[in-house]
């Protein structure tokens, strides 16, 4: 006989979702499952729309990270026009990626993970919140804040707004980039790297506290997915996608996005709407990848800016020789990834083609088949698209970094759950473990729900007095 702990919801994560504890008769966890319990189907109602569409609608899968669905979208309809984009407008999709990422991993490290860096994950429930942050380092509560109002304020300056821009369009931007507006934004960079430089220095002192965390928190062997440059250098707007072993071999180097589906599969289960994607030659289960800062860290050669390079060696030294493992270093990547972003951010404003004023290639649709990969906070994003002759979607895949984890989070949970949770003396803390391990990847559940599974539904109709009158189930 089993019984199930259920935890829901999942707290301080984007979205919806539960995690169930399976438990022995002797009270020892026999299995844990990651479940997302929201449906919202995108690339099916895409269907019929204009592909140019596409950018601005598939943005509002998500107020957390637009941007990325943007980038990733927009690089799809250049394939349908079949043009090359002006070298400037890629830039300037690249600097508003780069804002993207760093806000989306203020927000991560700052308001959602580092209560439990600061208090442990055994605190006061009530303490371990960004308001229990504010009230025991101010100045920590206040520098993700800046940190974040500063991606989001690039954002805002290029785009027009914070949240959903449609700026980023088929064939590169809509507008060209201000001397004026170009100023405001590196006014801000020096501040930016200040805050990024002393949240580094704070996370590497409290790190020992957690060391014997390490091994036990989504620590496993897996394949590891990002995007690198054509030197094998640290990229999250172009670039070609490398998996490596855990063992740090390179399993597949330099593929174009367009050949991803040669080596990416998607499963689906009955427990969960997200898809199970997994690398198709070792098959499913067994082909478990991770993807995101994480493995984006694993996967490069260099960073490609000073201090980032630095961070990146310093990262490194936590497993010499070989790709770094525990799932808990999701925060310290992140940490060495908004350091790059900052730096890259100022290099690109830096670059006087910045201001140049072409943009934007136009043209119709000339293909009938686009592909997009870009890195977004989380991981690898893929847009797949297919229109008809008048320019309508016919199809659409989207592969969204949360659902590239999938595989990996399931694992993780049974691992904490296994390592931590006693059913016969259960505590807050232990349930905090494995909801902790969930926020370590920073899922974005919105984003991933596209799978079409067959949850548990169960609907009843009352009467005004609260009777049951009838039942429908399905399990």
């Amino acid at each position: 006989m089993t019984h199930t702990i259920t935890i829901e919801p999942v707290t301080r994560i984007e979205g919806h979702a539960r995690i169930t504890v399976e438990l022995d008769d002797n009270g020892a966890v026999s299995d844990a499952k990651f479940h997302l319990t929201q449906f919202r189907g995108f690339e099916k109602f895409c269907e019929g729309r204009p592909y140019r569409e596409m950018p601005a609608l598939t943005a509002r899968t998500c107020g957390i990270c637009p941007v990325s669905h943007l980038i990733a979208s927009a690089k799809a309809c250049d394939q349908l026009l079949s043009v090359s984009i002006p070298p400037t407008a890629a830039k300037l999709r690249r600097l508003m990626n780069l804002a993207q990422i760093l806000q989306s991993h203020a927000l991560s490290f700052f308001h959602l993970s580092s209560p439990d860096l600061v208090f442990g994950w055994d605190a006061e429930p009530s303490k371990r919140s960004i308001f229990g942050v504010m009230s025991h380092n101010m100045q920590l509560a206040k520098d993700g804040i800046r940190l974040r109002q500063v991606g989001q304020l690039i954002i805002e300056i290029l785009g027009g707004k914070r949240v959903h821009p449609a700026w980023v369009v088929p064939g590169g931007v809509h507008d060209a980039l201000s001397r004026e507006n170009r100023d405001k934004m590196m006014q801000m960079m020096p501040e930016a790297m200040q805050i990024a430089r002393r949240s580094y220095g704070l996370f590497k002192e409290v790190l020992p506290k957690f060391a014997d965390d390490f091994d036990h928190f989504g620590s496993f062997p897996s394949l590891f997915l990002s995007l690198v440059t054509p030197k094998g250098g640290l990229e999250h707007y172009d670039g070609l996608l490398r998996i490596k072993d855990a063992n740090g071999n390179i399993v597949e180097d330099m593929i174009p996005s367009e050949d991803y589906p040669r080596i990416i599969g998607e499963a689906v289960e009955p427990f969960s709407y997200m898809k199970f994607p997994y690398y198709k030659p070792l098959g499913y289960p067994k082909g478990m990848y991770r993807v995101g800062p994480l493995a984006r860290l694993n996967n490069c050669d260099f960073c490609g800016t000073p201090f980032a390079n630095v961070a990146l060696a310093e990262f490194r030294m936590l497993q010499e020789s070989r790709p770094v493992l525990s799932s808990f270093h999701y925060h310290f990547a992140r940490l060495v990834e908004m350091i790059f972003c900052i730096e890259s951010i100022e290099r690109l404003l830096k670059d006087p083609a910045i201001l140049d004023t072409r943009v934007r290639a136009r043209a119709r649709g000339n293909r009938n088949e686009g592909i997009g990969v870009s890195e977004a906070p989380r991981g690898t994003l893929m847009h797949h698209y297919k229109i008809d002759d008048h320019g309508l979607m016919t199809w659409s895949n989207l592969i969204i970094a949360t659902g590239h984890n999938n595989l990996a989070m399931n694992a993780g949970v049974k691992q904490v759950a296994q390592k931590y949770v006693n059913g016969q003396r259960l505590t807050e803390g232990m349930l905090n473990r494995v909801e902790a391990l969930i926020r370590c990847y920073d899922p974005c559940l919105s984003c991933a729900s596209h799978a079409v599974g067959q949850m548990p539904m169960q609907i009843e109709l009352r009467d005004s007095k609260g009777r049951v009158l009838d039942r429908l189930s399905r399990s």
